[in-house]
């Protein structure tokens, strides 16, 4: 297969568990960008966040930022796409999540204002377990969530205990399945477990699928590589989907392959080197 696009998680996948991009695997999305074939990321993380990883290995690329629900080029950080959720679809997670005892953490589009995070507790606040953990700066705290006027939304994460975040998983996706899309991360060791929420169009995959149509690139010329449960969408429906070795059993059992090497072992340079034979 004439593969054009590969689109590549980062925790979990391209990062090591010490958060850094081995030179291996930049050596291959090198060697793929001078074959002509476009890299994506596809993080879960902000823009801002994926941005300063690619620049610690010199690299220029467009980023499908929050789980799918903004695309920036890092050309020039203008934003290719983006997908709000809707404002009282927000207001009434906010609610919901307080009855439950449980408080956001809002992901926003405000990157040229110098912010990417709404909070309304104190940074350190219990209830944010540690997902602010490596954001020094960049968030704004303000009184009330249900004061932000205009809200542009890209996720709203609920960090909390794991049986607290399932049962209001469950509850949204029963009574609200579609306004949300929706799914529960485990594997950031340095948070813990979150519940993140986007708008019905917030996926990864979804919004891969709409770039490349406006690139000409057919989905099975599409491949994806990641290890947690937000990229099964994607790895399901790529023309080939790649699962890493250290994958949750969620994503082992969509993929087309599973790499042999983990993310501390340059998985994703080692399958890419075997697909493409570089």
């Amino acid at each position: 297969m004439n593969y054009k696009l590969v689109a590549i998680d980062l925790d979990g996948t391209l990062l090591t568990e010490e958060k850094r991009i081995p030179s291996k695997n930049a050596d291959v999305l090198r060697a793929l960008l001078d074959r002509g074939i476009e890299i994506i990321i596809a993080t879960g993380r902000r823009y801002w966040s994926a941005r300063k990883f690619m620049r610690e290995i010199n690299m220029n690329l467009t980023v499908v930022a929050n789980n799918g629900t903004i695309i920036r080029s890092m050309d020039n950080d203008k934003a290719i796409l983006n997908k709000y959720l809707d404002r009282e679809d927000f207001y009434a997670l906010v609610r919901e999540g307080r009855e439950k005892g449980l408080y956001p953490i809002i992901h926003v589009d405000h990157f040229d204002e110098g912010y990417d995070i709404l909070i309304e507790l104190d940074k350190e606040h219990e209830k944010y377990s540690s997902y602010l953990y490596d954001i020094p700066d960049r968030y704004k705290q303000i009184e009330d969530l249900l004061l932000y006027e205009n809200p542009r939304v890209l996720s709203v994460v609920f960090p909390g205990d794991i049986n607290l975040l399932k049962d209001f998983y469950g509850l949204l996706n029963e009574t609200h399945k579609d306004k949300y899309c929706s799914h529960i991360l485990t594997s950031l060791s340095k948070v813990g477990p979150i519940l993140e929420i986007m708008g019905p169009l917030g996926s990864k995959w979804k919004t891969l699928s709409d770039y490349a149509r406006q690139k000409g690139i057919n989905e099975e010329e599409i491949v994806a590589i990641g290890d947690d449960d937000n990229d099964i969408e994607m790895i399901q429906n790529a023309g080939l989907g790649i699962g890493m070795k250290n994958a949750s059993p969620g994503v082992k059992k969509v993929a087309d392959i599973i790499t042999e090497k983990t993310n501390d072992e340059c998985g994703v340079a080692h399958v890419l080197t075997n697909i493409f034979k570089l």
